[in-house]
């Protein structure tokens, strides 16, 4: 994502795989949380399945599992988090 700065200048830190149905474990992924008027998240993929993912908000963090839909930018219902 380029440009994700207000004056247009920098681009964005994270690379991240929009593709559902490439997804693997270790992708980066933007999801989405129910209650969050679709407010963007950063996550890692734990888990790649046919029709949901578990993804992690800190990957340094064992407790951090919540299941998302697969799709292109996942949504996780807010009793996930």
């Amino acid at each position: 994502m380029i440009g994700m700065d207000s004056a247009g200048e920098e681009d964005c830190p994270f690379a991240f795989n929009f593709d559902e149905k490439t997804f693997k474990v270790g992708d980066s992924v933007s999801y989405r949380v129910t209650n969050m008027d679709d407010f963007p998240f950063v996550g890692t993929l734990l888990e790649v399945h046919e029709d949901y993912v578990i993804i992690s908000a800190d990957e340094n963090d064992p407790t951090s599992r919540m299941k998302g839909t697969r799709e292109s930018r996942p949504i996780v219902d807010e009793s996930e988090i």
